[in-house]
């Protein structure tokens, strides 16, 4: 099993950047970003540490929050929200934080891989339902700096596939899934 070393420190990337992402198929790009999947080869554990649900990907190294946060959350509480799972040492951790697209985009499965209420994900059912896209800690660059925003990944859309995309911070409804290095 080969392993796979994903960018872990946030930029701000241009759709053309993400457009050129490693271990990713994309099946059709957009202004927006990329409906594709990961072409990474995912060994998940699921785990309980300390009373909380964690995935581990032995591939990546990456150690997962199994399913986020219960209610929809604005911005600024989602922030809030990963700097309480660090303040609690969730899992036995205090290095929690919002994944990088490329992290998040290793997430996307090629097919779906649960259905939950008529809705299609793509995601590994390890992972919770709970959460039905993933904001990132990474930035749009934008030509005129006169927009803020931040890349996602959505594990549900209309076009039978997992999606990567930018947009503005939400008012409410923010999905936080965090991440942390195990190596």
């Amino acid at each position: 099993m080969r392993n796979i070393t994903l960018r872990s420190s946030y930029k701000t990337l241009s759709v053309s950047q993400v457009h050129s992402m490693p271990n990713v198929s994309i099946r059709k790009k957009d202004d927006y970003g990329f409906y594709g999947h990961s072409t990474i080869n995912h060994d998940y554990n699921l785990k309980t540490i300390k009373g909380n649900k964690v995935v581990v990907d032995n591939v990546t190294g990456l150690m997962w929050h199994q399913s986020g946060p219960d209610d929809d959350l604005k911005w600024d509480e989602s922030k809030e929200w990963v700097e309480d799972l660090n303040s609690e040492g969730c899992a036995g951790y205090q290095d929690w934080r919002f994944p990088t697209v490329d992290e998040a985009a290793s997430l996307l499965e090629s097919s779906k891989k649960m259905g939950v209420n008529g809705i299609d994900y793509y995601i590994d059912p390890f992972f919770s339902d709970k959460q039905i896209f993933i904001t990132t800690g990474d930035k749009l660059e934008c030509e005129d700096d006169s927009e803020e925003a931040w890349w996602y990944v959505s594990v549900i859309n209309e076009q039978n596939i997992g999606m990567v995309y930018w947009g503005s911070p939400p008012l409410c409804g923010c999905d936080v899934r965090p991440v942390r290095s195990v190596r």
